[in-house]
């Protein structure tokens, strides 16, 4: 293949959809009647882009991010993950789908208490029938700085370093799409800026895509792009 072929194959794949959802709707029944959640949502992310979902508390951010992780399932609508239907996979199906090509990183961490910080990190890797786990969990906590504390649990974990031991987890089977939900909202600031910059860094080297959740807007600023949310719409 000449270079040019090479570069305009790159520029291909740069290019291609990753992640796209088309008239999603989630309603939910409440006391009030019919609840609308998510509402005509569609949008189109490309491979090793960064999305910052940004709005208000209730704008429906956390549960989009659920849809289009295939956490939870639309009302209407559909979406496609990595080329494949969500929505007409069952619930085995998108497990598995999350298992090879999904990762996720939380407000609240999501370790197992009873599993070292390594363990944690082996964990996808194990369930995933990979002979070299301990290896891989090794150099992911050696990549966040945690190489010292692999035999730590949780609960001997400072917020920040319960942190870096889910953004090893969330990279360590590479991920198509990294889903991340106000990762630095248990931490404090100066803390939230190094896990910030530790996410990030990770994230331009092993090219993932990562949709960001945030309602702090330096965070948001450092993404490629940036979608506004009101009352479960994106909104120009």
């Amino acid at each position: 293949m000449s270079s040019h072929a090479k570069v305009s194959a790159q520029a291909l794949v740069i290019r291609e959809s990753v992640l796209k959802a088309s008239n999603l709707v989630k309603q939910v029944s409440s006391p009030e009647g019919t609840l609308t959640i998510v509402n005509d949502v569609s949008l189109d992310i490309r491979a090793g882009e960064s999305v910052a979902v940004v709005g208000t508390s209730g704008a429906g951010k956390s549960t989009l991010l659920a849809l289009l992780a295939g956490l939870d399932t639309p009302t209407s609508g559909t979406v496609w993950l990595a080329g494949v239907d969500l929505t007409g996979l069952d619930e085995d199906g998108r497990a598995r789908l999350r298992a090879d090509r999904v990762g996720f990183v939380f407000q609240a961490f999501h370790l197992i208490p009873s599993l070292t910080a390594l363990e944690n990190v082996r964990l996808p890797l194990e369930l995933a029938g990979r002979s070299d786990a301990r290896r891989i969990a090794m150099d992911a906590l050696a990549r966040v700085g945690l190489r010292s504390r692999t035999a730590h649990y949780p609960r001997q974990l400072s917020g920040g370093e319960q942190q870096r031991v889910a953004i090893a987890r969330a990279f360590v089977t590479e991920p198509a799409v990294l889903f991340a939900d106000e990762p630095t909202g248990n931490l404090d600031s100066a803390t939230g800026a190094e896990v910030a910059a530790l996410l990030f860094g990770l994230n331009e080297r092993s090219r993932t895509t990562l949709v960001l959740v945030t309602h702090d807007r330096t965070l948001a600023a450092r993404c490629d792009r940036i979608l506004q949310m009101e009352a479960g719409r994106i909104v120009p």
